[in-house]
């Protein structure tokens, strides 16, 4: 690490990021509370045990370029982003901070705008901003806008990224793909319909959790599908199969895909979950999962492993679904 450089592949949700996640993370000793979780298992969230509570406590920095896109905005997204992390922790959410920073002659208008987006949100979500910072940089030193938040909620069900099972089921909440690529289509200025997925997920979240059914959740943000389903398989020792014609992926999604040779299990979701499910409560959990979007689906089976993701393709061969090593396109969240 000493005499390497930092490259835009490492944000960008693959094996280079998850890599040097764990190199920064070896180096800080102190990595959990009491009790608690922290770096050490390296979640979407940390979770602190204070006197018999759990807080889950989650932070990120948003740099998506464009600021504005289909579907959202860096404030919508710097929002969404941070509850939805919490969400799948089993946490409900209950307050953020906000930082942002900003260049030198960026324009007031829009300032105005990212923060209304803002508001609607955590007025949706029926959270508090109770804490911020603003900075200021001189021009050219950065595009822009930089927003980070950080968010803290009150963990009410046990899933982690370690409790997947042989015979569970593999759940995704709706179509994969569409932020990414709804993304990626207006900076290339491609003529689509497509919007991005990004939205809160927490309401969700919290109606299937009470199923008890639900091992583990997981947001499939940078690094799409694959990676989130590597990093599970990889933390709880198992394999996964999933199955290429139960994965719910929208045409307009496939066709911006094939143009910029990106393949849609790569690409960034923002208002989606992965849910590995009890084999005995899938079927339930689906059932309510539709009915906040009808696309959800049951792709996969979990089996026994050593942390590999196979894809069964339409005409029965298998292959890796392999974590992408970087990203074509940084600058997606």
């Amino acid at each position: 690490m000493d005499k390497a450089k930092i490259s835009v592949s490492h944000g960008a949700g693959g094996r280079m990021m998850q890599e040097l996640i764990k190199e920064i993370a070896s180096i800080i000793e102190n990595k959990k509370t009491r009790d608690g979780r922290g770096i050490d298992v390296l979640e979407d969230a940390g979770i602190a045990n204070i006197n018999g509570t759990k807080i889950a406590f989650t932070t990120d920095s948003y740099t998506v370029d464009p600021i504005f896109f289909p579907g959202g905005s860096i404030g919508k997204l710097a929002v969404c982003g941070t509850i939805n992390d919490l969400a799948v922790m089993g946490a409900k959410p209950l307050a953020l901070t906000l930082a942002l920073v900003l260049e030198e002659g960026f324009p007031m208008a829009e300032l105005k705008k990212i923060v209304m987006d803002i508001n609607k949100e955590v007025k949706k979500a029926n959270v508090a901003i109770i804490s911020g910072d603003t900075k200021v940089m001189e021009k050219g030193k950065i595009d822009k806008i930089i927003i980070n938040t950080a968010g803290i909620g009150i963990v009410r069900y046990d899933v982690s990224d370690y409790y997947a099972r042989p015979g569970d089921k593999v759940i995704v909440s709706g179509s994969i793909g569409d932020h990414g690529m709804a993304l990626l289509a207006r900076r290339f200025k491609f003529e689509t319909k497509l919007k991005s997925d990004c939205s809160s997920i927490a309401s969700m979240a919290l109606s299937l959790l009470k199923t008890g059914g639900i091992r583990v959740m997981k947001d499939p943000t940078r690094g799409g599908l694959a990676a989130c389903l590597n990093e599970i398989a990889e933390k709880s020792k198992v394999d996964m199969v999933v199955y290429e014609d139960k994965v719910p992926i929208k045409e307009e999604v496939r066709s911006v895909g094939e143009v910029l040779g990106i393949d849609p299990m790569h690409t960034a979701c923002e208002g989606r979950c992965v849910i590995i499910a009890k084999e005995e409560k899938a079927e339930e959990i689906l059932n309510m999962a539709k009915r906040f979007d009808r696309n959800a689906s049951i792709i996969g089976d979990v089996v026994k492993g050593s942390g590999k993701v196979f894809i069964e393709t339409k005409i029965g061969s298998k292959r890796y679904l392999e974590s992408p090593i970087g990203e074509l396109y940084p600058r997606i969240c």
